[in-house]
């Protein structure tokens, strides 16, 4: 039997999304059955991206894009499905690492993009690869990217399709870290390991307002800061958080 393509594993308050092979509908499906259950669960403080294989993520599988009798229509479902497991992947509480080894290409940089921290192998090398093959940005990387390095270099990297190297990619903000391929898991494994025994309400707050700052104006984002730090000081995150400090003990997010 086939393995997943995508693969869901789960040990205490980290759950891990193990990815291979390039994307086909297939592929998205389990994607998106994964998120939709990471989404309803409330026990995970942490979710993991990691691949397997030489690749992170080669993009979409275009030798099973053209052996569609409805390119237009297989296509669209695909990028939907897609989307669908993104938007629920986002949705979790919990933040996003990514760990990176090889190429990612197409969409598997969106999914880089999509990541709260990226820990990327000295190996990893990235490019957007669509204009190569006819086709436009799916997968949010036309949202994402922009907001990561800029509309200029975003133009660029879209438009002439370089392949950007580890060290360029953290110049560029794409990751977070550049570590040597033998020590990429165990870096990922600390970062996780702080993050699950972190305060999971307070990150998701952070996150919730990075997103809405991309549309709101300062005062909008000022009020919408008001309220999630209050909320957060009147509940047990906050109210655990700021005892500890007070005591001079470290914190016990439950």
């Amino acid at each position: 039997m086939n393995a997943s393509p995508v693969e869901l594993s789960v040990a205490g308050p980290v759950a891990e999304l193990r990815i291979r092979g390039a994307i086909n509908l297939d592929w998205t499906r389990a994607l998106r059955a994964h998120a939709t259950e990471l989404r309803s669960r409330d026990d995970i403080r942490v979710v993991r991206i990691s691949a397997e294989g030489r690749f992170f993520c080669p993009g979409g599988d275009l030798r099973w894009m053209a052996d569609q009798p409805d390119r237009t229509a297989a296509v669209k479902e695909l990028a939907d499905a897609f989307h669908a497991g993104l938007v629920d992947l986002t949705a979790t509480e919990a933040p996003i690492v990514a760990e990176v080894h090889g190429a990612a290409a197409g969409a598997g940089v969106s999914i880089v993009l999509l990541a709260d921290i990226v820990v990327a192998a000295e190996s990893a090398a990235f490019t957007l690869a669509y204009v190569s093959a006819g086709l436009s940005p799916d997968g949010g990387s036309s949202w994402l990217l922009p907001r990561i390095v800029g509309r200029r270099r975003a133009l660029e990297i879209m438009l002439l399709d370089p392949t950007v190297d580890a060290h360029q990619a953290e110049q560029l903000g794409l990751v977070t870290r550049v570590v040597p391929d033998e020590t990429l898991r165990q870096t990922a494994d600390g970062i996780v390991a702080q993050l699950a025994a972190g305060p999971t309400a307070a990150y998701a707050a952070a996150r919730r307002l990075l997103l809405r700052s991309a549309h709101a104006s300062f005062e909008e984002q000022l009020d919408a800061e008001a309220a999630e730090i209050a909320q957060l000081a009147g509940g047990p995150t906050g109210t655990e958080g700021i005892h500890a400090f007070l005591e001079k003990r470290k914190p016990g997010f439950g």
